[in-house]
């Protein structure tokens, strides 16, 4: 259903709904969660929850856009503030910070939904790429910013830093995940910020 026709009572509820899936999704897994677990944890009938989303695929489908306008970094801004080194500093910094307080576990992420979803579901598998893309734009444009200021050569290929830096995150998120270690995310993120560094103006 579009939620441009809900009433605020309606997007109230449906919200309360994708909440409730997200939060068991970080806990049990898209496997392992049903769309009767997610009824209850939100607290609405059968008929509620089907009138918002008809199936179990809309419901994850609807928790991936949801992430997807999310912070890649929960709690901290979105890419387009992170226009300087210091900035991508301190973003690097709170992403390793929020693994280690999670021990690398309760997390719902477009990283944890593409490692159950993309090779299963196409539909899920476009929904997330179209996530990881925007997030990578959002870091490009970043990167433009500091080298319109001069802060990057013109030579620097906006487009490899940006996917560095997401792959980084990414990539870090789930070695550290399976590791129970935030090394992985720790290493993977300097060696990408000494990437973007070593474009830096001579």
């Amino acid at each position: 259903m579009s939620e441009q026709r809900l009433t605020r009572k309606g997007q109230a509820t449906r919200e309360r709904i994708l909440q409730a899936a997200t939060d068991l999704i970080a806990r049990r897994g898209v496997a392992g969660t049903g769309t009767e677990d997610v009824r209850k944890a939100a607290g609405v009938s059968g008929s509620q929850l089907y009138h918002y989303f008809d199936s179990k695929q809309a419901l994850i489908r609807a928790v991936i856009t949801r992430q997807a306008d999310a912070a890649p970094v929960p709690d901290q801004p979105m890419m387009g503030s992170l226009d300087s080194f210091e900035a991508l500093r301190a973003w690097a910094d709170a992403a390793i910070e929020r693994q280690a307080q999670n021990d690398g576990q309760g997390e719902c992420t477009l990283g944890s939904l593409a490692g159950e979803l993309s090779a299963s579901d196409e539909q899920s598998r476009e929904d997330l790429s179209n996530g990881f893309l925007r997030w990578q734009g959002l870091l490009e444009d970043s990167l433009l910013a500091m080298r319109d200021r001069g802060e990057l050569r013109a030579d620097a290929d906006l487009g490899e830093l940006s996917l560095a830096l997401l792959a980084a995150l990414q990539g870090g998120a789930v070695l550290g995940q399976t590791l129970r270690d935030t090394a992985p995310m720790r290493a993977a993120l300097n060696a990408a910020l000494a990437y973007v560094r070593s474009f830096g103006p001579a």
